[in-house]
């Protein structure tokens, strides 16, 4: 398990700094994707005319996963797997998706989206905490990108706790969601790298749609009539975030080291801070920009410790 922790299945070398192109191009599409979602998700849960969570995680994560099964069905692709990867992808998938994104869409019905992005980025931090009880070595460049982006992340937290509105307890549900998703990465990197990328994409989603639902059963959630603007934010996040993006984030968690996937969370709030500030006016003030430009540093640190070391050159014997 170690060995597949640090390098994972199927990881190939040959783009910058060693790492596989297909993968760094779906972890692009993940940069850019989901750290749009947060505009998506706070479009789609505010105001009275907003989905309720629990439904809405049910309607996105049924819609995405059906759509993928549907899709795979009419490509000929096989759909089944064993009932140890059925468990482990209805496992990764509540603790994903349930959990983690769950969680979020509580928060934001009353965080801005911008700020509940920023409060996910410590994600790299408990994913490298399981790593190393997986046996992963804390390399010294490592550990520095790591404490820049914290860096990068605590000014920007700092410049907008103004914006929690009385509701700061909310921050620790951001922080178990952030630990649910580091979780759920895990489950998934260790024990479901061998199966169809887009299937698993597609169970895993429908497991934690049959979740939410009951969930949203049991707690009574009113039936939702949502607005216009709510519709097209739950569209977003069916198409772009469940169908292209999850896809996206499974092929880079086997294509990639964990700690360059993990990298995400801390481009997704620049992401998110953006396109809140364009669209729903969220303020950006310069100690946001100050840690922004920290993040895209801790960035590259993390990606650069991951670099494959030279091969030694021994020298060559004397002649005669």
């Amino acid at each position: 398990m170690a060995a597949r922790w640090r390098n994972g299945a199927g990881v190939k070398s040959g783009g910058p700094l060693g790492l596989s192109r297909a993968g760094l191009f779906h972890l692009l599409v993940v940069y850019l994707v989901w750290g749009s979602t947060y505009l998506g998700i706070r479009l789609a849960v505010e105001g009275p005319h907003g989905f309720p969570p629990f439904y809405l995680g049910a309607a996105r994560m049924l819609l995405g996963g059906g759509g993928l099964l549907a899709y795979a069905l009419i490509r000929g692709r096989p759909v089944r797997f064993s009932g140890r990867d059925f468990a482990v992808a209805a496992l990764s998938g509540v603790f994903l998706w349930v959990g983690g994104n769950g969680l979020v869409m509580v928060a934001e019905r009353h965080l801005p989206s911008g700020y509940s992005a920023l409060v996910m980025g410590g994600l790299p931090i408990w994913v490298t905490v399981i790593g190393l009880f997986s046996g992963q070595r804390l390399r010294p460049i490592l550990a520095a990108g790591m404490l820049i982006g914290l860096g990068g992340l605590y000014f920007l937290t700092r410049s907008s706790l103004h914006l929690t509105g009385g509701h700061d307890s909310l921050i620790v549900l951001l922080v178990a969601a952030s630990w649910c998703w580091a979780l759920g990465m895990s489950f998934q990197r260790w024990w479901l790298h061998t199966t169809d990328a887009q299937v698993s994409s597609a169970w895993q989603q429908i497991f934690a749609g049959a979740v939410f639902l009951v969930l949203a059963l049991v707690t009574r959630e009113p039936v939702p009539h949502p607005g216009t603007t709510a519709i097209v934010g739950a569209s977003y996040l069916v198409v772009m975030g469940s169908w292209f993006a999850f896809t996206s984030f499974i092929l880079a968690t086997r294509l990639l080291p964990m700690t360059v996937v993990t990298t995400y969370s801390y481009v997704n709030p620049l992401v998110a801070v953006v396109l809140g500030s364009l669209v729903l006016g969220e303020r950006v003030t310069s100690m946001m920009a100050v840690g922004g430009f920290l993040l895209l540093v801790g960035v590259g640190a993390v990606i650069q410790s991951q670099r494959a070391p030279a091969p030694v050159q021994l020298p060559k014997p004397a002649a005669g």
